[in-house]
């Protein structure tokens, strides 16, 4: 555990959240702040797919590859990420994870966009992208393709997997009562049930428990909000002034606002990891960056609605100093202002948000897998997956959580490289995309 923990200190260590921010930056500035003139498109194509869409080549819809994503992301980080952020960092943290995400939404365009112009077909005629892909055909780096492949796969099994259904064991059995082992053998079988039917039975599933999950949990939060409405304004100016202060962090380290902040801002919207675009190149898309938008607005459902939910009520609650931790400082913060409610909805969270990241990992790791030993060998890499869960309920896993992070660190750094020797790639093929939706825009507004 010494020896992981300190690897992941260099791996998660300053040089590598500014890199990630940084390229979220450049990417924003190359792009002319896309993100913040396109939002609204973006949204609009994720839940009205155009006509164009429906008849182009994928497996997906453009709304099944945001929820797999979706899917991946929503998980415990919004719930424990979070309050361990505002434990370690003080309440400015979640400022720096909101301004992030916004830097990130760029790196996730652009991920997406070089993921679905970089796809192939499989030999089954299903499609298969993301860095791996576009690092090799794009970069001409097959040696970095690999390494970005072998660290996906093995991540899946820990953040993706056995840490999840850990997550659920742990949570069932401290408020419902629950064995572990029937957590476990449960989580298994429907998992199971959905991961062996491939990207169509994912891409259904996470279609709908996404939106029924993220909108439970949101609309929790908001009712906290709304019955407690006098203490929302003080809250959010308090994250905004202690975002440059740090005076709620031991010793006042302003540095460790901004850490904690960035670091658990990626930890949950996965921007610069290079896991959403695997999802994106499955999507049935004309253009990858019709594609590339929608996958953006995932970064902003995660992290500028789901976490912020978590930050405020957590800010609200004002127990992070010297209370509990993690997913249980939320849980006694919704339970503070809903009663013994709150504690239950929070587990009900984790359950819901745990098992939908056991989902969309599960096709991240086999499409890495598939990557590295061909097609015929994904039925045991998902044999194995699913086995893995149970593993991951019934057993301690501190040297996973340990090995997961470092191989989640580990993937960002190949994906970043791809992004920064491509910018060039993804500028053309946005520019592309914008001068073909203005055509469609005027067409409509012709039409009307």
């Amino acid at each position: 555990m010494n020896v992981i923990g300190a690897i992941s200190d260099v791996v998660w260590g300053i040089p590598t959240l500014i890199l990630i921010v940084g390229t979220g930056l450049y990417l924003t500035i190359r792009l002319g702040f896309l993100q913040f003139r396109t939002l609204f498109y973006g949204l609009k194509l994720a839940f009205s797919p155009s006509k164009q869409d429906k008849k182009s080549e994928g497996d997906i819809s453009h709304f099944e590859a945001l929820t797999t994503a979706l899917a991946a992301t929503i998980g415990t980080g919004n719930i424990a990420g979070v309050a361990t952020a505002v434990v370690l960092g003080g309440p400015g943290a979640v400022f720096w994870m909101w301004l992030s995400a916004l830097f990130g939404m760029a790196t996730k365009y652009a991920e997406a966009i070089l993921a679905v112009k970089y796809r192939e077909k499989n030999s089954k005629g299903q499609f298969s992208g993301g860095p791996m892909y576009y690092i090799e055909k794009g970069l001409g780096l097959k040696w970095l393709a690999v390494l970005f492949a072998l660290f996906g796969a093995i991540a899946a099994f820990g953040i993706g997997n056995m840490v999840q259904s850990n997550s659920v064991a742990g949570a069932l059995t401290e408020t419902f009562n629950v064995n572990a082992t029937v957590t476990g053998l449960v989580l298994t079988v429907l998992a199971g049930l959905v991961i062996l039917g491939g990207i169509r039975a994912i891409g259904r599933a996470t279609a709908f428990i996404v939106p029924f999950m993220a909108l439970f949990y949101v609309l929790a939060g908001i009712i906290i909000m709304i019955l407690n409405w006098e203490l929302v304004p003080g809250a959010v100016a308090y994250i905004f002034t202690d975002a440059f202060t740090g005076q709620a962090v031991a010793g006042g380290a302003i540095g460790a606002v901004i850490r904690w902040g960035v670091a658990r801002g990626v930890f949950s919207n996965e921007a610069g990891l290079g896991s959403a675009p695997i999802a994106a190149a499955a999507a049935r898309t004309d253009y990858p960056g019709r594609q590339a938008l929608v996958s953006m607005t995932q970064v902003f459902i995660d992290t500028i609605v789901v976490c912020s939910i978590t930050g405020i009520v957590i800010v609200m609650g004002d127990m992070y100093i010297g209370g509990p931790e993690g997913a249980a400082l939320t849980s006694a913060s919704f339970d503070l202002f809903l009663g013994g409610a709150g504690g239950v909805i929070v587990a009900i969270g984790i359950v819901f948000f745990a098992f939908s990241t056991i989902l969309g990992w599960s096709y991240y790791g086999e499409k890495c897998f598939s990557y590295l030993f061909s097609d015929k060998a994904v039925p045991y890499y998902r044999a194995a997956f699913v086995a893995a869960i149970f593993v991951g309920a019934v057993a301690e896993l501190d040297l996973v959580w340990g090995i997961a992070d470092v191989m989640n660190g580990l993937m960002a750094i190949p994906n970043l490289i791809g992004l920064l020797g491509l910018t060039g790639v993804v500028v053309a093929e946005t520019n592309k995309f914008l001068k073909v939706a203005r055509e469609e825009k005027e067409r409509d507004l012709a039409r009307k």
